[in-house]
């Protein structure tokens, strides 16, 4: 019988190695094309509105239904991952949108392409939850907040390489080979993903502690390259927070509300904004091609910016991060509508999308896995992502209907004062993540509900 593992720390005081950077590869191809496939909508539907192939109304059923499906994997997920493990999780949602996508390329009309697409967001939605939250379990807690921000920037890279490619490919082979390229790209990446390790910190958590110990040896090993170790911090004693309810416990009650405000403002700036540069710029009289290269001088922000909440999430901490990256965004959508000139247009909003997709990296990636015990992580994750993607069903219909009322000046005025929301909650409610361990966090915090109750 193997010994009882204490896998946190122990996987905490690893230096970095090639087995982290393995784990990373692996799990940030398949977010790539989780995010290739989500940002295809806006060359996609820009592309299909101006064929005829669609109308405006559609391209918001499209969005929509994206995520109906996105929200319905994120919930999924939570509870699949915290039964099943994370490997079965992250291959199972890479299968159901790699083959959703191939399918789409062949779509006969627009109705059946809609169908297809609520298949694509659940395993989108799915991948989502269970990468982030994979990876938080694997790397060190010094590192933890860099490593899962360059995950983000794996990601949001999707959006200037769906834009590059979606300004060369869609004239000449049609917007099909788009979801052609990002169903085949899915599939090859789950099948090189099938040697993943499963989270020695999940195996723990449920109790199968000689698999656990087992792999912790074999990650050791790789970690060490044979060199001693240092002494691993002493385990710490922590009540199992299986059950679903203890989701809404006070305890972790503020920090769900953190993280359910959060993703619906990341969300709707995403979906509500970025996702219809395209289809506002050929509204407003651009052509397809202007449009397309607008917008993609536009999305080379977006992996700058998760580069940026990387580097800084360690150093300036989760929530200084997120507030000097809300206020900036601010400054910028106020500009924004205001600039008619060319050349300065898509600086203004290179400029914008810079600081939205600081919040991608610290929101998606980093901040909200941190906040929940292992044992419910996905599961809190999921219902924060639930919540997130469920708030955007409707963000087609409103951008829609502002942007035909107020124009652009609409459309980022919803903008403002979601950012607004999120710095009040984030300031208000907030706790400070950076640099401390996932056993650390949950026995500060159970140490707080003792101290209320009285019991030390």
């Amino acid at each position: 019988m193997l010994t009882t593992v204490n896998a946190g720390a122990r996987l905490d005081r690893l230096p970095i190695s090639a087995f982290h950077r393995r784990v990373m590869a692996l799990i940030g191809v398949g977010m790539f094309f989780d995010g290739f496939d989500i940002y295809i909508a806006a060359t996609v539907l820009a592309a299909t509105v101006h064929s005829g192939f669609s109308t405006l109304a559609q391209n918001a059923w499209f969005v929509s239904v994206t995520f109906v499906g996105m929200m319905l994997g994120s919930f999924m997920t939570g509870f699949l991952g915290d039964r099943f493990g994370r490997r079965f999780t992250y291959q199972f949602n890479l299968a159901l949108f790699g083959l959703s996508s191939i399918l789409a390329a062949f779509a006969p009309n627009m109705m059946v392409l809609i169908l297809l697409r609520l298949f694509m967001g659940i395993g989108l939605g799915a991948e989502n939850v269970v990468g982030y939250s994979t990876l938080t379990e694997f790397v060190p807690a010094r590192v933890r907040g860099k490593w899962l921000g360059f995950m983000a920037v794996f990601v949001v890279s999707g959006l200037p390489v769906a834009a590059l490619i979606g300004t060369y490919l869609i004239p000449t082979f049609t917007w099909r080979a788009m979801f052609l390229l990002g169903g085949v790209g899915g599939l090859l990446v789950w099948y090189m993903r099938k040697s993943l390790p499963e989270s020695p910190r999940w195996l723990e958590s449920v109790g199968r502690t000689d698999e656990a110990e087992a792999l912790m040896q074999t990650i050791e090993a790789q970690a060490s390259g044979g060199l001693p170790l240092p002494t691993p911090a002493p385990p710490v004693e922590l009540a199992p927070s299986r059950a679903l309810s203890s989701l809404w416990s006070p305890a972790l009650l503020s920090r769900m509300f953190v993280g359910c405000v959060a993703l619906i403002v990341i969300n709707t700036l995403l979906y509500g904004f970025v996702t219809w540069l395209p289809t506002f710029f050929v509204k407003q009289g651009l052509t397809i091609a202007t449009s397309f290269q607008y917008s993609m001088l536009m999305s080379i922000g977006a992996p700058i910016g998760a580069a940026v909440g990387a580097l800084t999430a360690d150093r300036w901490g989760r929530k200084p991060t997120i507030v000097i990256s809300s206020l900036l965004a601010i400054v910028f959508s106020i500009i924004y509508p205001f600039v008619t000139d060319p050349v300065l247009l898509p600086m203004i909003g290179f400029a914008l999308t810079v600081p939205i997709y600081v919040l991608v990296a610290l929101l998606f990636a980093i901040y909200i896995p941190e906040l929940f015990p292992t044992e419910v992580r996905l599961r809190a994750s999921g219902i924060c992502n639930t919540f997130g993607r469920g708030a955007t069903i409707v963000t087609p219909f409103v951008v829609v209907a502002l942007f035909s009322n107020f124009g652009i000046r609409g459309v980022l005025s919803l903008m403002i004062g979601l950012l607004t929301a999120l710095v009040v909650v984030v300031v208000m409610f907030g706790v400070e993540s950076c640099g401390r361990s996932l056993e650390q966090m949950e026995e500060e915090r159970l140490a707080a509900v003792r101290l209320k109750k009285g019991m030390v």
